[in-house]
């Protein structure tokens, strides 16, 4: 009930008033994220914490200049791979066998099966599938702000291109796929503060198959 209770708190603040999280806070909020499920274990995505506000003021034009870019706390860029590679495989292949001490005959054919599949593919049928990965740690990180009791504002209204430039992140192999600034609430200047949560009822959102 403690989860739920927090997630009825939260909403998609419209204003924060700049005060600062606890790195202690942002480094949990960090740590849900990266324990987030994704396909096949390959995590094909970076975060990139912006603290710097010469940098954040760059991005608010970009982002529908959304006053929560400068206003928040740190603003997380959830950054997808920009295509699957065979190093990239390799690289959290051989990370899985280093961790759990062994190789497995079952987790190497697996690795052939996916080095023999991705690296052929379009490069944007790739980097779709890995933004998606990269949502799920999303989700997971406004959850675990929200249990933090910390504001986080999902935005996809922003110019990639003008992001990965900003951040130089095509360098690195990487597009930016969503933002999610945190921080605190400014109340008195948030419209959306004291609306009521509107979200579909069960039985609008849920089909039981018994």
């Amino acid at each position: 009930m403690e989860l739920l209770d927090k997630l009825n708190w939260r909403y998609a603040a419209k204003a924060m008033n700049g005060e600062k999280v606890s790195e202690e806070k942002v480094d949990r909020i960090l740590e849900a994220a990266r324990l987030a499920p994704t396909s096949s274990g390959l995590q094909p995505f970076e975060i990139i914490v912006v603290k710097n506000q010469e940098i954040k003021e760059q991005i608010r034009p970009i982002a529908w200049n959304q006053s929560v870019i400068t206003d928040c706390s740190h603003l997380l860029v959830f950054a997808a791979w920009d295509t699957y590679t065979e190093d990239r495989i390799n690289y959290m292949f051989d990370l899985t066998n280093e961790i759990r001490g062994f190789k497995n005959e079952g987790w190497e054919n697996y690795r052939q099966m996916l080095l023999n599949s991705y690296p052929q593919k379009d490069a944007e049928e790739n980097f779709n599938h890995a933004a998606k990965q990269a949502y799920i740690a999303f989700s997971q990180a406004i959850i675990a702000a929200a249990y933090e009791g910390v504001d986080a504002t999902p935005l996809e209204g922003f110019d990639p291109e003008a992001v990965d430039k900003i951040l130089g992140l095509r360098e690195k192999g990487l597009r930016s796929a969503v933002l999610l600034p945190i921080g605190y609430r400014k109340a008195d200047e948030d419209w959306l503060v004291d609306l009521v949560k509107v979200r579909k009822p069960m039985d609008k959102l849920v089909t039981v198959v018994e």
